[in-house]
């Protein structure tokens, strides 16, 4: 409903009121209400300065600063907020001086003066202001009557959907249902006026997930209510569109409230959500599951070209950025959430040329999704293509995921070339000791043949040599910090020590593995 100053004036509360300046303001909209008495008067400006909002105010700690009311008076006008209305006491502000009156006036700010005689106070005022809000002249035919009205009538619909949808018709809004991971299994739409893939970015800007009651996010110009609701022990995120932007937050918080409540009575159970379910079985290994599932997710015949793990970041960030992506190079994104990890999978239709599209466009994205903190690790399997594929490209990542770090300190993003090499060390180090030690062997006169201490810090320039610098000598130098000629004395002492040219195409192989596995030894 929508409820201006002048609205306001004409209630009870404000009977002995007065308005002292900008009457042909009096238009403005009132949203919300909220009370200024914070003993840091800018905090007070700060938290209450809300576009539409009608603030009330002692003024008692700047009761004698014409100057600090004046800066008030002109920052909450500058915030936009509906009026401001004063409580004159003979212990405070006495009359509100021409000086904060002219200010007001710069920035068209209606303020309205009541005598403090205790008749009216700060919770009448706002009682009555808020019931005005939310049910306007009549309650009978306010958007929460007409909603239950529809929604309880269980002779005219078969379900619950079908009344929600001739509920939102009637009283111009819409609705939508999704899962915490952001996947709609109700939608009712009256206009289309924004993608909700659009909505759900806005939103996560917005910090909208996160707060309590339902929050209010302008999507280019379209306004959205946010809020989580419970449906059988199970949350999900319900959003609600105001379409002509006529109703009020408080409004819209009870219209979830009573969406939520006629559910219940509906026994409403939402649908399964096919494609949260399939990732989160992609994830623990159950292929035989993944099956079950393509046809109702409709990911039949999809090309799955890269299965993905991401540790340690800002979450809210890497999904604006997989959806960024998503959006810029048209392929399919499934994505699921566990404590600090975030999985995924990117898909896309059938066919050699998408296939490597979205495989080129999946390693820009990781490489970009690196640069973003540096406690962020990316595992990926990429260049896949069956279900089976991407199943094990999962089962490698958990199984190989958490050891990744102690064989490649320096390396933030993980393929699946070093995951498998760490995977194969893994497996020696728990069931095949035989192999393990003979890989270890050619590492071996290290200990025997220098020594400890020569040994180990000639071990550490090799293995960073090979493992994190790419046998490049000067990244190695960067990495140990050390001068190239000390990497290049110490590479020339370790060759002596193996017998052989440790770069040599039959050497390398050997001995990165060796490596690999004396650093998960050591860790």
């Amino acid at each position: 409903m929508k409820i201006s100053v002048n609205d306001c004036l004409k209630l009870d509360s404000f009977r002995d009121g007065r308005l002292i300046c900008c009457e042909n303001d009096v238009g403005r909209r009132v949203r919300t209400v909220s009370v200024l008495d914070e003993a840091d008067l800018d905090m007070g400006v700060e938290r209450n300065g809300v576009r539409e909002q009608m603030v009330i105010t002692h003024f008692w700690i700047s009761k004698d600063d014409i100057e600090a009311q004046k800066n008030a008076v002109t920052a909450l006008g500058n915030k936009g907020i509906s009026a401001l209305v004063i409580y004159l006491n003979e212990e405070g502000v006495r009359e509100v001086s021409d000086e904060v009156i002219r200010a007001a006036e710069e920035v068209s700010l209606p303020i309205i003066t009541i005598k403090d005689t205790g008749k009216i106070t700060y919770a009448m005022l706002i009682e009555e202001v808020l019931d005005k809000i939310l049910y306007g002249e009549n309650y009978s035919d306010n958007i929460l009557n007409n909603t239950i009205y529809h929604l309880l009538n269980f002779e005219k619909h078969s379900n619950f959907p079908n009344a929600l949808r001739e509920a939102a018709i009637f009283n111009n809004y819409q609705v939508v249902l999704m899962t915490e991971e952001f996947n709609p299994i109700l939608t009712v739409e009256t206009r289309h006026l924004v993608k909700i893939e659009d909505a759900v970015s806005a939103a996560r800007k917005e910090d909208a997930f996160n707060m309590n009651g339902f929050t209010r996010v302008d999507i280019e110009g379209v306004i959205t209510y946010w809020g989580y609701i419970n449906i059988k022990e199970q949350k999900y995120i319900l959003v609600i569109v105001d379409n002509e932007d006529e109703y009020s937050g408080a409004e819209m918080t009870k219209l979830a409230q009573t969406i939520e409540l006629t559910i219940g009575m509906w026994k409403y159970t939402p649908e399964r959500d096919s494609r949260a379910e399939f990732i989160k079985s992609a994830v623990r290994g159950d292929i035989s599951f993944c099956y079950t599932l393509l046809d109702e997710s409709a990911l039949r015949g999809m090309q799955f070209c890269s299965v993905f793990c991401v540790k340690h970041s800002n979450e809210e960030e890497t999904k604006e950025l997989l959806e960024k992506f998503k959006k810029e190079y048209g392929f399919g994104l499934l994505t699921t959430s566990e404590t600090d990890e975030i999985f995924g999978i990117i898909y896309t239709d059938a066919g050699t040329d998408k296939g490597i599209e979205a495989k080129n466009a999946a390693l820009r994205m990781f490489d970009e999704l690196k640069s973003g903190h540096k406690e962020t690790r990316i595992f990926h399997i990429t260049g896949l293509e069956t279900i089976e594929a991407a199943v094990d490209g999962f089962k490698m990542i958990n199984r190989a995921g958490r050891y990744m770090e102690k064989v490649f300190p320096f390396k933030r993003v993980f393929s699946k070339y070093e995951m498998s090499m760490v995977s194969d060390c893994v497996y020696m180090t728990s069931s095949a000791p035989v192999l393990q030690k003979m890989y270890l062997d050619l590492i071996e006169p290290f200990e025997r043949e220098v020594s400890p201490n020569k040994g180990k810090l000639l071990l550490e320039t090799l293995s960073t040599f090979v493992l994190d610098a790419g046998m490049n000598s000067n990244r190695t130098a960067e990495f140990l910090e050390i001068h190239n000629n000390t990497v290049q004395y110490r590479l020339k002492k370790a060759n002596e020590i193996l017998g052989a040219e440790m770069t040599a195409n039959r050497v390398i192989p050997g001995l990165t593995m060796a490596l690999a596995l004396r650093r998960l030894e050591d860790n």
